[in-house]
């Protein structure tokens, strides 16, 4: 169950001279919810974040983080936010649990650094300097400044970047549970794995404006499923138009697109069946071409994505 809005983005404009960063973004964070912010680089994601802390100032629109503006809340605003930002700004010779005990003093209540410690996997190397981390534990490290003051709105900014896949886990069960106990949590983040497990609403930025918004489910409901498949060398373009025209007496408009390298396919535009998927077999024997491997399934958040982004960039081109 989530509660009232606690970040309200109303009609959000900031240009740096003649270019518009943001162009009228909206979206909301409840108490209780999880909301990620996708786009290329170059969307407005990075902008946004900076707005929502207090960092830069709009040129027009409204922003509210638990009811103030957040560049006049002042420090009571500011100890009720948790940040987990790219790039540390830690001093190379601070170590973990010191870094925890000394971020705690400037918040009333703050949690105990050894719990936060423990909560991200960060116990064994609680007296290693912050130079000697790695990336991941660095993140992880992140995320626990973030949570020293016990916040009501938590802005993650690409927090399981550069982690193991336990480190990814964890990470995603202790934003999981902070989104169970009421806290609001904006997201960013390049890996939609992550987004896909976590957000209960997805916002697509993209040229500094909303292109998508919804439940990852809604977005996804209506992507068509994809055949996927992968031969033993890569098709000539005579052997491309070969097998269109060869799918297309069961299924009109077929269309194959590469999909890597390595003699790796897509077919668009083509329900999958057990015709196209016989027929596809049937061409590739009578090409003297081995299927390594053939996959079908529905639309991945991936693929919304990536359709909503190139189609935004075929329109301002």
């Amino acid at each position: 169950m989530t509660g009232a809005p606690q970040i309200v983005i109303d009609g959000l404009v900031k240009r740096y001279g003649d270019r518009a960063v943001l162009d009228g973004v909206s979206l909301e964070v409840a108490a209780g919810e999880i909301v990620a912010v996708l786009g290329p680089n170059g969307a407005g994601k990075t902008t946004t974040v900076e707005i929502i802390e207090g960092y830069r100032r709009a040129d027009a629109g409204r922003v509210r983080v638990l009811g103030s503006d957040p560049m006049d809340g002042g420090p009571a605003l500011r100890a009720s936010v948790g940040l987990m930002l790219q790039g540390g700004g830690i001093d190379p010779r601070a170590r973990p649990r010191e870094t925890l005990r000394q971020y705690g003093r400037f918040h009333v209540g703050a949690r105990d650094a050894d719990a936060l410690l423990e909560l991200v996997g960060l116990r064994t190397v609680a007296r290693t300097s912050y130079r000697r981390l790695s990336g991941g534990e660095r993140q992880r490290l992140g995320l626990a400044l973030a949570l020293v003051g016990r916040p009501e709105v938590l802005v993650l900014d690409e927090p399981t970047a550069g982690m193991d896949p336990e480190a990814r886990a964890r990470t995603r069960t202790v934003v999981a549970d902070l989104r169970d106990a009421g806290v609001a949590i904006l997201l960013t983040s390049h890996d939609l794995t992550d987004v896909e497990r976590l957000a209960d609403r997805i916002c697509i930025l993209d040229g500094g404006r909303v292109i998508a918004s919804g439940t990852p489910a809604s977005l996804m409901a209506g992507a068509a499923p994809r055949v996927r498949f992968r031969l033993d060398r890569s098709l000539s373009p005579n052997e491309s138009e070969a097998l269109e025209r060869a799918l297309s007496t069961t299924h009109p408009g077929a269309a194959i697109r590469a999909d890597g390298d390595g003699g790796r396919y897509r077919l668009d535009d083509a329900i999958a069946d057990p015709r196209l998927i016989a027929g596809l077999a049937g061409w590739c024997e009578a090409a003297g071409l081995l299927l390594v491997e053939v996959r079908t399934a529905g639309g991945s958040l991936e693929d919304v994505y990536l359709e909503l982004v190139d189609s935004t960039d075929a329109r301002a081109s």
